[in-house]
């Protein structure tokens, strides 16, 4: 049995798609962000550095949502261009472009979300946080412009957006990115997303848009 250690609303939502889209059956390890949980010895054999996801596939464990979508793409020959192919170069980029905006993401997840009291957090990261967001979410809509996918079809590059997806706009408003609403809203169609959000939890946000706060 494949498991995956999992959070609701975290970097292991892109591989809990990417095994949907395979039909690869899947027992989820639910584990907590908050509380010591991920610092566990049990957990911390899984992944070192104490962070979701971790995979248990084919005899081994994999720590690294990108390391195991790549293991995933190659052992299982889908969803990803082979080597010396036209837009292998365009995958790799956009396979760890996703975790580039993904680092900023957390950032703003931790301030408006996790820390507590408000007075912890820092007003100017938040806005130079939301400003380099947008940054990344314009290159994004410049690229998919006259686009349905990140490549010319559907890829495990799409996928490693799982976690963005349902966060970017809970930052930066939809005005002025219509080719990336539009992409988003093509992913979150896709019936192996929508299996993905139903097994894997509900989303970590309470509210659709977070306000940044006056300095």
């Amino acid at each position: 049995m494949t498991i995956l250690h999992h959070v609701p609303g975290s970097r292991s939502h892109r591989v809990l798609w990417l095994l949907e889209e395979l039909g690869e059956p899947v027992d989820l390890r639910l584990w907590s962000l908050t509380g010591a949980d991920l610092r566990s010895p049990e957990f911390r054999a899984l992944s070192p550095a104490g962070r979701i996801p971790a995979l248990e596939i084919d005899g081994q464990v994999i720590f690294e949502s990108g390391a195991i979508v790549q293991y995933l793409t190659e052992s299982r020959g889908r969803f990803a261009p082979a080597p010396g192919t036209a837009e292998r170069l365009a995958y790799l980029e956009w396979l760890n472009f996703a975790e580039t905006q993904a680092n900023i993401l957390q950032a703003l997840n931790i301030h408006h979300i996790f820390l507590r009291p408000e007075a912890a957090r820092s007003v100017p990261l938040m806005k130079l946080d939301t400003k380099r967001l947008a940054v990344t979410m314009q290159a994004l809509e410049t690229h998919l412009t006259g686009r349905e996918w990140l490549l010319s079809e559907f890829s495990a590059a799409d996928c490693m957006f799982g976690f963005n997806i349902d966060a970017m706009f809970r930052f930066v408003p939809r005005d002025g990115f219509p080719a990336l609403g539009a992409w988003v809203a093509r992913a979150q169609a896709r019936p192996a997303y929508q299996r993905a959000v139903e097994k894997g939890g509900a989303s970590l946000y309470a509210q659709d848009f977070y306000e940044l706060p006056d300095a």
